[in-house]
């Protein structure tokens, strides 16, 4: 049987990933070469459809952890730390082969960086992390350098004002660009490559600051071709009817699972989905139990149902759609019935994260007793995805199932 341990994110189109090794720019990064205003923080829809989410949603440190005392704080939608010793603010979420935008600003003759691929709390930095150096004054490893690793191409600079790096991390290959200019082209081949980790926004000396942080997964593979439903199966029991058209799975009736051959542990996923009517309820269940007529769906569940409360989008009325069913609710409904969403969700051991058009509205960890069966405790062991036919109301569809690969993490020595 197929098996993964998946990175699972968005559908990568034309301008996106050509192949597992070559890569164009995407929308956002045709911005940031041109130097093109856009909302501070914000993605617009043709970017949120090409893939990328918002890392910093502008208000908030949703998704980051600090890993010290520095003060970190948001200021006008900027994120700025001047005091306390070196540390980082990390994304509570790991990735791998990845394109990353950010706007940067340090003060002169200041020392900070952006830490790729890093341990939460990195010990040796050519050994547990990138580190993309923001410091002029380096006398070895100055702006554009992987500290440590290698230098940029030509030497530049990196201070006083918002600058942009443009970073894609694909296998062994890093390749960074500076506002829009290719500044290194970089190929480790060491036995201490690193292949996966969080990202790190770093304050070391002087003020720094970040913003406009934007992440499009790449190396993905298609999981439904578009044509039949090849690669999954109907569980047995189902009374939803599950049909291809328009390079769609169409699901109605219910309630019923279409179960996929390959199994999938620590992964990024993601699909669009559109509900064809008011507060209708399905979702996509992940490490899931192959199902059976008795027991369809033993698995996390990540919901889509589009209702909430009082008027108010930050109270689900039923988990709302990018929260884990019974688990934790989405902190705001983003999406529309009768509207195409994009969904993301990022698993890695027990943490999990997902986004709903590009917004981060679910970051958690289960700390519940390992168990074979999610609905009853943890599990990290790879599982079936599953969509479901909730009921006898069901009407939805689902489009550009991508996935890929997150490396296993590396022994300890």
């Amino acid at each position: 049987m197929l098996r993964f341990c998946v990175v699972l994110l968005c559908g990568l189109w034309s301008c996106g990933v050509l192949s597992a090794d070559r890569v164009t720019c995407g929308l956002v990064a045709d911005r940031a070469a041109v130097g093109a205003e856009r909302i501070l923080n914000e993605l617009t829809p043709a970017e949120i459809a090409e893939g990328w989410i918002r890392l910093f949603d502008g208000s908030t440190m949703f998704g980051w952890k600090a890993n010290n005392d520095v003060n970190w704080q948001i200021v006008d939608g900027v994120i700025q730390a001047d005091q306390g010793e070196p540390g980082l603010l990390n994304t509570t979420s790991e990735f791998a082969d990845y394109e990353l935008l950010c706007d940067f600003r340090l003060e002169k003759g200041g020392n900070s960086g952006i830490f790729l691929r890093t341990l939460p709390t990195p010990k040796e930095v050519t050994k547990d992390c990138y580190e993309l150096n923001m410091c002029d004054s380096h006398p070895a490893f100055p702006t554009g350098s992987l500290v440590g690793i290698v230098k940029p191409s030509e030497k530049v600079t990196g201070e006083e004002k918002w600058m942009t790096y443009r970073v894609i991390c694909q296998g062994k290959k890093i390749q960074v660009w500076l506002d829009g200019k290719p500044i290194l082209d970089f190929t480790d081949d060491r036995p201490e490559a690193r292949f996966r980790g969080v990202i790190g926004l770093q304050k070391n000396a002087g003020k720094a600051e970040y913003r406009n942080i934007f992440l499009r997964p790449l190396s993905t593979r298609p999981l439904f071709n578009g044509k039949d439903l090849t690669g999954w199966h109907l569980v047995p029991g189902s009374k939803s009817r599950f049909t291809v058209a328009d390079s769609e799975i169409q699901v109605v009736d219910g309630r019923g699972f279409l179960e996929s051959e390959a199994e999938f542990g620590d992964f990024v996923l993601q699909a669009e989905a559109k509900t064809n009517g008011a507060l209708l309820n399905s979702g996509i269940f992940f490490r899931a139990m192959a199902g059976t007529e008795k027991d369809p769906s033993n698995g996390y569940e990540l919901q889509i149902h589009n209702g909430y409360k009082d008027n108010d989008r930050t109270k689900p009325a039923d988990f709302g759609t990018g929260g884990i069913y019974r688990r934790i609710p989405a902190r705001r409904v983003v999406s529309n019935d009768r509207e195409w969403t994009q969904l993301t969700l990022v698993a890695t051991g027990p943490h999990i994260a997902a986004w709903v058009n590009g917004e981060q509205v679910t970051d958690w960890t289960d700390t519940r007793k390992p168990s074979e069966n999610p609905r009853e405790g943890l599990r990290t062991k790879a599982g079936r995805l599953s969509l479901q036919g909730h009921d006898p109301t069901t009407d939805l569809r689902f489009r550009g199932l991508k996935g890929a690969e997150l490396p296993p993490i590396p022994a300890k020595p």
